[in-house]
């Protein structure tokens, strides 16, 4: 039973999710200190709100905090920007380049096979040379 454990946490893909993950929180660290001392701050000189977070709608005495959802998505669309521009196009385009280009398709071949006997004619028999039987 522990081999069985062994062998699975030192596959390679267990290895590498644990990696990701914790770059990841690291990365969300960044991010979260991005937006929140210099996107939103930017945003604050220019609009003149210093902080999302203090964006509150109040109804029925409830309130709804709409300035951390904004927050959240700011974060969320810095970090599917980052991915996208710094890790999927590069090996996208990478994969690319080092596939080569799609190779040609295929010429349509040049014989066909007659129903009724199964030798090989020209594409564009109408009847087969070997048991003359009409062929569509």
């Amino acid at each position: 039973m522990l081999k069985g454990f062994r062998d699975f946490i030192l596959r390679g893909n267990v290895v590498d999710l644990a990696v990701a993950v914790i770059i990841g929180a690291a990365f969300n660290a960044i991010v979260n200190s991005m937006v929140k001392d210099v996107l939103t701050q930017f945003i604050a000189a220019v609009v003149g709100k210093p902080d999302f977070s203090g964006v509150v709608i109040k109804i029925h005495g409830s309130p709804i905090y709409i300035g951390n959802f904004l927050n959240a998505t700011i974060s969320f669309l810095i970090v599917a920007s980052v991915v996208y521009f710094a890790v999927v196009l590069p090996l996208n385009t990478l994969l690319a380049r080092i596939k080569g280009p799609a190779p040609a398709p295929p010429p349509p071949p040049a014989v066909k096979t007659c129903p009724e006997c199964l030798s090989e004619i020209p594409q564009a028999a109408k009847r087969c040379a070997h048991c003359t039987q009409p062929v569509a």
